[in-house]
């Protein structure tokens, strides 16, 4: 047996995507089981045994499918590489090898590799379609004649005695097969494009970001994965909500109080300061009243000198009142103004809140509410017509110390979508949107519950079976892309 060390220039590691050697013997479309494959024995090509294979190496390629690139095996208590170019069949019940002679160097990883035993297997990951984390139970390989992919996650917890037996997933693979559909119906193995992992390995991290299947859900289903997720998790959803800075905002508005102060207390004021730059005043000026004493005041300095003012204002007010809840994005215009140049204005108005454009209100020269228009009557009105000729001429509005149960009331009551804020000239200060209501009316542990049943929407499609021309590295997957 000859495990001599080969030179250093590895060049089967450093083009993955080369043709595999026997590939002839290839079948287009074998499907292998990670939990089936994990410990067989690594066999020379002169049938004497290396060592054992401890793990599976596949590489990031952004949108594409994870390529295998090869395999890390127990050799004589090394951890060494073995490239895929070098195993001649994966499908037996031992990993057999073109070559006697593998380098005995101890394996390190390289930025977008990611271990499918130590980083997947096991662990949680986001199921994207349905918001929520699960956990990878199995991961299936897919031979695309050009390659072994990474197709499939199973996140159904098999029972030990199936496992043991290997009866689970070799039966519903067949069963699949049988039927010629392109994933099982009871196996629970899905699309691998239909997950995105937490890993843990930063330079990973870093290179998923830029196409990270994260950004594809709202900012409160972020929010309720932090809420569930353990802190290692935590620190890895932020880092890919980190590249960007507006989600990142909006993610943290979505947070509960307390998760959001112990998330931001981690950060240095000037990251603190750069959240909250990007956040409505009103939730920034929550977000900065759950800080440390001694910390508010720096931060509150580090805003830019607008976003400042807006939230030294609303910390004046108790956060229940309708001060504390109002926010300052509205639009109130003349009441001569045409209805047209209204909706001119709307449409300008890029920057607010859009829950606070459901209401155009009117004033009189003086500055004082007179009128409050609904967005749809707008819509609905002769663009030459005034807006005092659209406008409620006595809307209901509130003084800033108004309490919460005042506020749920008078928008029941009258339907209100928001309710300006006014003070004692009339002239308006804030308004408050139906959904700041709905949040401060319910219990402060209602994230804790159980997330609301909705359909599940995804373009995803399951992997083909069939191979195309062309080697994976070079961005063709054949017909899984």
């Amino acid at each position: 047996m000859s495990m001599t060390p080969p030179p250093p220039s590895n060049t089967s590691r450093q083009n993955p995507g080369a043709p595999t050697p026997g590939s002839s013997a290839a079948t287009p479309g074998r499907t292998l089981s990670l939990s089936r494959l994990l410990s067989r024995a690594v066999i020379g090509a002169r049938g004497q045994k290396l060592g054992q294979l401890s793990d599976v190496i596949v590489r990031l390629r952004g949108a594409n499918y994870p390529l295998v690139t090869g395999l890390v095996a127990d050799i004589g208590g090394h951890r060494v590489f073995v490239p895929a170019q070098s195993v001649t069949d994966w499908d037996t019940d031992q990993v057999l090898l073109a070559s006697a002679r593998v380098d005995l160097r101890e394996f390190e990883r390289r930025d977008g590799e990611v271990l499918l035993r130590a980083d997947i297997l096991g662990h949680r990951l986001i199921d994207i379609p349905r918001a929520r984390l699960v956990r990878a139970y199995d991961l299936e390989l897919l031979d695309t004649g050009e390659g072994w992919v990474l197709a499939g996650v199973d996140t159904r917890k098999t029972s030990w005695w199936r496992r043991a037996l290997g009866l689970a997933r070799s039966l519903t693979h067949s069963g699949a097969e049988a039927r010629g559909e392109g994933e099982p119906a009871e196996s629970g193995c899905r699309d691998w494009k239909a997950f995105e992992a937490l890993i843990g390995h930063e330079p990973s991290v870093l290179l998923r970001t830029p196409t990270a299947r994260l950004h594809r859900l709202k900012p409160a289903q972020i929010a309720d994965l932090l809420e569930e997720a353990s802190r290692a998790e935590q620190i890895e959803l932020l880092e890919q909500v980190h590249a960007d800075p507006e989600l990142e905002a909006d993610v943290f508005e979505e947070l509960d109080e307390d998760r959001q102060s112990r998330l931001l207390r981690d950060r240095t004021d000037p990251e603190i300061a750069g959240v909250l730059a990007r956040m409505r005043a009103d939730d920034a000026a929550d977000a900065i009243a759950e800080l440390p004493q001694d910390r508010r005041q720096p931060v509150l300095q580090l805003l830019p000198a607008g976003q400042r003012t807006k939230v030294t204002a609303l910390l004046g007010y108790n956060a229940t009142s309708a001060g504390g809840l109002m926010s300052l994005d509205f639009l109130a215009l003349p009441r001569d103004t045409p209805v047209g140049a209204a909706l001119e204005r709307v449409r300008a108005a890029r920057t607010l809140q859009p829950e606070a454009l459901t209401t155009v209100f009117s004033l009189n020269p003086r500055g004082k509410l007179r009128g409050a228009a609904s967005l749809v009557g707008l819509i609905q009105a002769d663009p030459d017509a005034l807006l005092r000729t659209v406008a409620d001429p006595d809307p209901i509005r509130v003084h800033p110390n108004a309490d919460l149960i005042d506020i749920t009331l008078l928008m029941t009551d009258y339907n209100l979508l928001n309710l300006p804020v006014v003070d004692d000239d009339d002239h308006v200060i804030g308004v408050i949107t139906v959904d700041d209501v709905l949040e401060a009316s319910l219990p402060r542990n209602w994230r804790r519950r159980e997330p609301a049943t909705h359909p599940e929407t995804t373009d995803l499609e399951p992997p083909d079976r069939e191979p195309t021309a062309g080697p994976p590295d070079q961005g063709n997957d054949g017909a899984l892309r």
